[in-house]
């Protein structure tokens, strides 16, 4: 049975003190990041996960919506220390081999976030991930983490409209009083989960999915695991190669996270440095920017905002908006107030896909003229659709992950020098990063069976880690690190743009499904171009090699999503 949601009470202000001050002695519980426990943990993650039954996979068509894939429901325990403590359900969805004669096997997939539904990746770009030879012989999978969409949720509120009431009318601060401003947004936010969320906030962690992980590889029928985890799911991959060592067939991650970046840092680097401000994600960020404004200078008039000195120009827009806002048509009769933070949270979520880097450009052209209409394409890159009045899952599914996973200071004033001294080196997206996870120094969930390392464990067949040079949520260096970090490893490079290589390169498409159907890894130093080079050619005839869908790395939150 499932295990209900049971509600944590709530009794004001001095018990919200009193709790976070418990959080604090609780957070230095986990000081050493290579401790005893941790260790533990992987070394007997194996024997917990196989005394748990295998659940049973009744698979069915999934429906009008997605009539070409088969759905089911697991149910997992919801700790694996006690298995008498109740289940709970994960969603998964697939699509079936499409030759099962030479049928290998299931291929797991994760999307990032973390809250990233593997359903919805699975149905929206299935169909086009791989070669038809993967396709072929491979079922591919996709579910729900716990506590994340159609999984048993971690849910903060009971309407949309109680979301709307704490969220922060801003993507990211700026100003000091806006920090304040967050900051109050987050411990409303955090004091809502306390009150709603039930038991599901305390085992979360990747650690978690990777057992679940194991489960559901037994629950197929397969031997050894074969995995596909793209940004956050990169991390989900380096858990589960270090908790199931011996159990790895083919694990690609791409997009990836530094494991030890993640969860502890160097040393005690995680006593003043955020999660986010370890992973340095500004750091691509910027890069891909760079590149986006160098590209579009050499795509002359096929780039909207190429006339003159696209940097400078971008550099004198931010400014000019950081000092004042501006109002700009919106194409409908109406207009649009963007500010400086409206801005570079646009940019940020648009360096994502090269594809999306004209309507970019055209964006910036409006704002910059002044004068400019802001076009539906543009418009819809920072407007979203009006929210469902029933309330789904909102940044809760990140959270309920990104606090749990981490080790982080338990004090704001980290976030906001973090923030600072991160938009000084790598300017404009410093502060969109780190904000992010600020959340993290009043979140009360914690799973004691969460993972902080070792990631050295030699697993039983290589791991394939993809870095493109300039992505914007995950650095490229980080690639470069876990590829050194974990036992057995390749690298494989590509030369391109954007966030994860999915739909970008052929050549490292190739790459990765040799490796899913056979086992071998590129040569040390492989690298790969791309298919496209944004701006060679005009908006209006550049098109991609495949479709590219909108790929849903996250959930819809405050927040870039990995």
């Amino acid at each position: 049975m499932n295990a209900s949601p049971a509600n944590r009470p709530d009794n004001g202000p001095r018990r919200w003190t009193a709790v976070v001050a418990a959080l604090a002695l609780v957070s230095s519980a986990f000081a050493v990041p290579a401790s005893a426990a941790a260790a533990t943990a992987g070394l007997t993650a194996a024997g917990v996960v196989d005394t748990v039954p295998v659940p049973r996979l009744s698979w069915a068509p999934c429906g009008p919506s997605a009539p070409d894939f088969q759905c089911a429901t697991a149910q997992v325990p919801l700790d694996y220390d006690n298995l008498d403590g109740g289940t709970i359900s994960l969603a998964l969805s697939r699509i079936p081999a499409t030759d099962p004669s030479r049928r290998i096997g299931s291929l797991f997939l994760n999307p990032g976030g973390p809250g990233g539904s593997g359903v919805d990746f699975v149905q929206r770009v299935g169909k086009t991930l791989y070669s038809p030879e993967v396709r072929a012989r491979f079922d591919l999978v996709g579910f729900d983490p716990r506590g994340v969409a159609g999984s048993t949720p971690l849910l903060c509120f009971r309407t949309q409209e109680e979301a709307d009431a704490v969220a922060a009318p801003f993507p990211f601060p700026v100003t000091r009083e806006e920090e304040r401003v967050w900051e109050r947004s987050d411990r409303a936010y955090a004091q809502a989960c306390v009150r709603n969320a039930g038991v599901i906030i305390d085992h979360m962690s990747t650690a978690n999915v990777a057992r679940d992980m194991d489960l559901l590889r037994r629950a197929v029928g397969d031997q050894k695991m074969t995995f596909a985890g793209y940004s956050y799911g990169s991390y989900v991959g380096s858990v589960y190669a270090n908790m199931f060592p011996t159990r790895v067939r083919a694990v690609i991650i791409d997009g990836v996270i530094d494991p030890v970046s993640d969860a502890t840092g160097r040393g005690d680097e995680w006593k003043r440095l955020p999660v986010d401000a370890r992973l340095v994600s500004e750091q691509g960020a910027y890069q891909t920017l760079r590149e986006f404004l160098r590209l579009c200078d050499l795509g002359g008039e096929n780039c909207a905002f190429s006339e003159g000195d696209p940097q400078r120009r971008f550099d004198r827009l931010a400014a000019r908006l950081l000092r004042n806002p501006v109002t700009v048509p919106d194409g409908n009769g109406g207009t649009i107030r963007v500010t400086y933070a409206d801005m570079v949270s646009t940019t940020l979520g648009a360096l994502y896909s090269p594809s999306r880097w004209p309507a970019l450009a055209e964006f910036l052209q409006s704002l910059d003229t002044a004068g400019g209409s802001v076009t539906p394409a543009t418009l819809g890159m920072f407007k979203r659709a009006p929210a469902e009045t029933l309330y789904t899952q909102g940044a809760e599914g990140f959270y309920g992950v990104w606090c749990t996973d981490s080790l982080n200071p338990d004090h704001f004033s980290a976030w906001a020098r973090a923030a600072r001294a991160a938009d000084r080196r790598w300017p404009y997206f410093g502060r969109a990063w780190n904000w992010g996870s600020s959340i993290c120094a009043v979140w009360l969930g914690q799973d004691t069976d969460r993972y902080l390392g070792p990631f050295t464990r030699r697993t039983a067949n290589p791991v394939l880690v993809v870095g493109i040079r300039y992505d914007p949520a995950t650095r490229y260096e980080d690639a470069v690190s876990t590829a050194r970090i974990l036992a057995r490893a390749r690298l494989l490079t590509v030369n391109g743009w954007g966030h994860t290589s999915l739909f970008k390169s052929s050549c490292a498409d190739r790459y990765a499904s040799s490796y899913l159907l056979t086992g071998a890894v590129p040569r040390a130093g492989t690298v790969c171009p791309v298919d496209t080079v944004p701006f060679q050619q005009p908006a209006s005839q550049a098109r991609p090699r495949s479709p590219q869908p909108d790929i849903p790395w996250g959930p819809p939150s405050r927040r870039p999503a990995r």
